[in-house]
């Protein structure tokens, strides 16, 4: 049961993803996905928070989020 929350919330989350457009957007999306999935994992919620943040301010400098016009 625990492993279905976390794939349904990883899978509702990274469709989400698709809509950010600025960075702080992204941040506040990848926020909210870590505490979510560190609170399914029964892990810190603000660590996840502040990881969650971190990635998804920082995925389009990767290359990770970028669209294709």
């Amino acid at each position: 049961m625990r492993n279905s929350k976390f794939i349904i919330a990883a899978i509702c989350l990274s469709a989400l993803a698709g809509c950010m457009q600025t960075d702080g957007q992204r941040a506040m999306a990848g926020a909210a996905a870590g505490a979510i999935i560190a609170d399914a994992t029964d892990n810190n919620v603000l660590t996840g928070a502040a990881l969650g943040a971190g990635a998804g301010a920082l995925c389009d400098d990767a290359g990770i989020c970028r669209r294709a016009y």
